[in-house]
């Protein structure tokens, strides 16, 4: 899978751990930034995120901002990405598996780099299980989507 990457100041300390996990698991990552500690806002980078997902250049997105909630919220603002605020290793593996979460949103200044690593790596390496009952869940979340146009 191809994986985008986006982070604010506040996601930074988790940065290279990410970029390691995602390689360690054996799959691509698109860098979006930011590339060393600056201030910028987690919104633009959400916004980058769901352009190149949207678009077809990567499977999933994974973002970080200060708490990680900043960014979910931005996130889920745009039509057609699905992120989850994960700051354990079932939250992320269950996100993808029930509820099709295409983008993992984390806290830089909350868990430590070991933990985003195992984090990243659950995420990465579930798939939507297709039980009938979280498919028509997600389908409701759709519906709620198109509603809200």
């Amino acid at each position: 899978m191809k994986i985008v990457v986006g982070c604010d100041h506040g996601g930074y300390p988790l940065r290279e751990a990410v970029f390691e996990a995602i390689e360690e698991a054996g799959h691509e990552a698109l860098d979006l930034g930011v590339t060393e500690y600056e201030r910028v806002d987690f919104p633009d980078y959400a916004e980058k995120a769901g352009k190149v997902i949207l678009s077809g250049g990567a499977d999933r997105a994974i973002l970080m901002c200060g708490s990680g909630i900043g960014i979910s919220i931005a996130a889920n603002k745009i039509k057609g990405l699905y992120a989850g605020l994960c700051h354990d290793t079932y939250s992320a593996h269950q996100g993808v598996e029930h509820d099709e979460i295409n983008a993992l949103c984390m806290g830089g200044l909350i868990i430590g780099k070991e933990l985003a690593k195992d984090i990243v790596k659950a995420f990465l390496n579930a798939v939507p299980d297709g039980a009938e009952s979280h498919v028509r869940r997600v389908e409701k979340i759709k519906l709620l989507e198109e509603n809200m146009d």
